[in-house]
């Protein structure tokens, strides 16, 4: 999975400013509502509820928001009902792209994701195009200050699978980037529970790994980030995943 956490420090850092900020928290609440719904309030008997309250904690969400949304889930409170659904296609260059959301008007999702594929290059794909290139996984992220070798035999010993390093940031904490724990999708809960006893665990939750990472250079790389950028700003996006495998040297480039 090297190199699979470059994107996601981009934007852990660029997750400093408010907007953003809100909008995870928009994100994270849905995936409560949608998880306590499908899965009861308590988390200690739904895995995914208890990955989605560690995540909203790890991201400073107050107690109340992530209270109310189990509340709403639980249908203790009124609130929207949000559908769950997973778009296909391909961008500049053959990247492919999955498109995880969730939306009280599928209609206005799909028009949304598929202007946002067409007007970037891409074109979106029936289901299973490029499902098959993907799997999923759990993943939980730990700051970088914490000690890496100790982190690795811990999560070793819990029943993860990989473990990537992360950076510091020495002129800023929160542009820190985290080690990431990764982990077999089933296990996601126990291994969070595990790292959980000694670590304060920044996120904890799934992900989807391309199987075959496709490596692009030049324009491409700025074409396919730019379509990354465009899904991942819709409203109604919760995840984007694609199979483009870009060295650090354009991805600092385009992060400049």
């Amino acid at each position: 999975m090297s190199g699979h956490n470059k994107w996601s420090t981009i934007k852990h850092k660029k997750g400093r400013t408010d907007a953003i900020r809100g909008k995870l928290f928009t994100r994270l609440i849905r995936e409560i509502v949608v998880a306590s719904r499908e899965g009861g309030s308590d988390p200690d008997g739904n895995p995914r509820l208890r990955a989605a309250i560690n995540t909203a904690r790890g991201a400073n969400m107050p107690k109340d928001k992530i209270e109310r949304a189990i509340a709403r889930g639980a249908g203790e409170l009124d609130g929207e009902d949000y559908v769950e659904s997973t778009y296909e296609g391909y961008g500049p260059g053959g990247v492919a792209f999955m498109v995880e959301t969730m939306t009280d008007n599928k209609n206005r999702t799909v028009s949304e994701v598929r202007h946002a594929f067409n007007k970037n290059g891409g074109n979106m794909g029936t289901d299973g195009s490029v499902a098959w290139m993907f799997e999923s996984k759990g993943l939980i992220e730990v700051s970088p200050r914490v000690d890496f070798a100790a982190l690795f035999d811990a999560a070793a010993e819990a029943g993860a699978e990989d473990v990537q390093r992360g950076e510091i940031d020495e002129d800023d904490a929160e542009g820190d980037s985290p080690h990431c724990v990764y982990c077999d999708f089933v296990d996601l809960n126990a291994v969070a529970t595990a790292l959980g006893a000694t670590y304060d665990l920044l996120t904890a939750k799934p992900t989807r790994i391309a199987t075959t990472p496709m490596a692009v250079t030049g324009k491409v790389v700025e074409q396919a980030l730019r379509m990354y950028e465009a899904l991942d700003g819709l409203d109604d996006v919760q995840n984007v995943y694609m199979t483009a495998e870009i060295s650090d040297e354009d991805m600092e480039a385009f992060e400049s």
